[in-house]
């Protein structure tokens, strides 16, 4: 089931999955380090920028999330989720997403910029390309590394099977889990072969995990990555997504904002919306709200969801919409 993934062993399944990521990811990201979760890879990737830049410098977005332990916290600038822990890193500044102008704050003391190429929790806030374009430009101006947390909107989720796809632009590091492993838990940061290579030496295990890359999990991490591609699943979201835009149709809707299968669809108030959402829960329809975005529903089913489904969740969605607007007049 197990061994020490990091120490003289390797087993086949990591090996698998890692070759089958590195065939579908840009050379550049062909290295790939496999964890227990988003918010290790988080850490790691803290931990790799630091070694590889020589530098102590982070910067993050406003509203962003990227976890719950004590450096990927240092990441986020809200004092709400996160009162009570600190203190955290220092030399932590954050800037606006989609805001070129702050993109000033990128300097050569900078290790590396933490972002969402779309914001989950702020509220599916997609980035902008010539905002993303103009952030790729000037990392590679300061020599600082572009790290993208795709913990929330990779494999697929999107509508391509990575969010930066979008951009024709590709990170220095990049950053999954959640449904990569189809159920399982799993992380993983990715890189090339040089940057990562600094975590091999000076100690020889620069950076160590039990149970990451756990090989039931990789196995796991392989069949899901084989059917999202044989399948043609990740061709079908960018529709389906359409779909739930031109079915979600009601006046308390103040705006539905997403890609693919990342939507959020805003109402006036937190009441409301937790109000539709319980509702929608007690018949069948499974949703949430964000972080730092509480008057929006979190619209994410799985990718493998029907058109008849989607319709299906629509009527349910908007039922309640309505039952919860009648209430309130």
């Amino acid at each position: 089931m197990h061994l020490m993934v990091y120490g003289e062993y390797v087993q086949t399944p990591q090996v698998n999955f890692a070759k089958a990521l590195a065939d579908i990811l840009p050379p550049s990201l062909s290295c790939t380090y496999f964890l227990n979760s988003g918010t290790e890879a988080v850490e790691g990737a803290m931990k790799l920028a630091k070694r590889y830049t020589g530098r102590t410098g982070f910067i993050a977005c406003k509203n962003a999330y990227h976890g719950s332990t004590q450096g990927a916290e240092s990441l986020m600038e809200s004092d709400f989720y996160s009162s009570g822990y600190g203190p955290f890193l220092p030399n932590v500044s954050f800037i606006q997403h989609n805001n070129i102008d702050d993109l000033d704050k990128i300097t050569e003391e900078i290790a590396a910029v933490f972002i969402e190429p779309i914001q989950g929790e702020a509220g599916i806030r997609v980035a902008d390309l010539d905002y993303m374009q103009a952030l790729k430009a000037k990392c590679t101006e300061t020599k600082t590394l572009l790290i993208f947390d795709e913990i929330q909107s990779g494999f697929g989720r999107s509508g391509k099977m990575f969010a930066f796809e979008h951009y024709n632009i590709a990170p220095d590091v990049l950053l999954l889990a959640k449904g990569i492993g189809g159920g399982m838990p799993i992380g993983a940061f990715i890189s090339s072969l040089e940057i990562m290579s600094v975590l091999s030496h000076n100690p020889i295990l620069g950076h160590m995990t039990t149970f990451g890359g756990h090989p039931v999990c990789c196995a796991a991490g392989l069949a899901t990555l084989r059917t999202l591609v044989d399948n043609h699943i990740v061709d079908q979201v960018e529709e389906k997504g359409k779909l739930f835009k031109s079915l979600l149709k009601h006046p308390a809707i103040k705006e539905m904002r997403g890609k693919g299968l990342m939507l959020a669809v805003e109402f006036e108030n937190f009441e409301i919306n937790k109000k539709i959402i319980d509702a929608c829960i007690l018949d069948g329809v499974l949703s949430d709200w964000f972080l730092h975005c509480s008057n929006s529903m979190r619209i994410a089913p799985p990718l493998i969801i029907s058109n008849e489904e989607i319709e299906e969740a629509c009527e349910i969605i908007l039922k309640n919409i309505n039952l919860v607007m009648e209430q309130k007049a």
